[in-house]
């Protein structure tokens, strides 16, 4: 697919990372009703630029894997429980979703057909060329795998053109700024780089698949100025991993 330059857009299929946390609207954990529409605003206003969008969703406002093995519950059943919590977000955002008009499908990487349907490559590709959102939750299935490694893999499945991960901070910085008073905010950085220096922004396994498949991606504030519209318009919004 190529790049519809005449209407200002730089790409015209993209993937949406979202963590858990974001629909928490900072609080940590749970779902906040208030936030979520603030995301689906932000997709409905792209899709109206016949973006094609998907999305994976995180779960670590509900529960996440490492959260069980700290408790001592087996890693694996504690992977399992976290993607059963992405699909009750990936739910919460299709509600949200649908009260703007915007056409949407579930796709869970475990069957579960009352609620949403098995995700198969094509079928997603189709949803997407028929003008529909696709929320793909489940990450990938198996556990031992981050949501930032399924967004890396669907990505590339589906042929995304770039990988938007959307943070609560505005970009990639040269260290923690959470603890460095003195962090620099990045503008752009190679996918080597940011492995040889681990800076965390996503698994290593996530950033090694979009090296391997020169899938660029931008890391950015969710909840900055209309962020992932000035993104999909060519503005440097956040910090670019190429």
């Amino acid at each position: 697919m190529g790049n519809d330059a005449q209407n200002g857009v730089r790409y015209c299929r993209i993937l949406l990372k979202l963590s858990g946390e974001a629909l928490s609207g900072g609080e940590g954990v749970g779902i906040k009703p208030e936030t979520v529409k603030e995301i689906a605003r932000q997709v409905a206003e792209v899709y109206g630029m016949n973006i094609q969008v998907s999305i994976v969703v995180g779960g670590g406002n509900i529960f996440r894997g490492s959260t069980g093995k700290a408790l001592g519950m087996d890693r694996v059943t504690g992977d399992y429980m976290g993607m059963l919590a992405t699909v009750i977000n990936a739910l919460a955002i299709q509600d949200a979703l649908e009260k703007l008009s915007v056409p949407t499908r579930v796709m869970t990487a475990m069957e579960m057909r009352s609620i949403a349907e098995p995700y198969i490559r094509r079928r997603a590709i189709r949803h997407l060329e028929k003008g529909r959102v696709i929320i793909l939750s489940g990450g990938t299935g198996n556990p031992f795998f981050t949501t930032d490694t399924a967004a890396s893999l669907r990505a590339v499945e589906v042929g995304a053109q770039v990988l938007m991960k959307a943070t609560k901070v505005d970009g990639v910085y040269d260290r923690d700024p959470a603890k460095e008073r003195n962090a620099v905010k990045l503008d752009s950085i190679s996918y080597i780089e940011v492995i040889r220096r681990q800076l965390r922004v996503m698994d290593l396994t996530a950033i090694s698949l979009c090296m391997d498949n020169n899938l660029p991606i931008y890391v950015f504030n969710l909840f900055g100025d209309n962020s992932i519209k000035r993104i999909v318009t060519g503005e440097t919004v956040g910090t670019l991993i190429s």
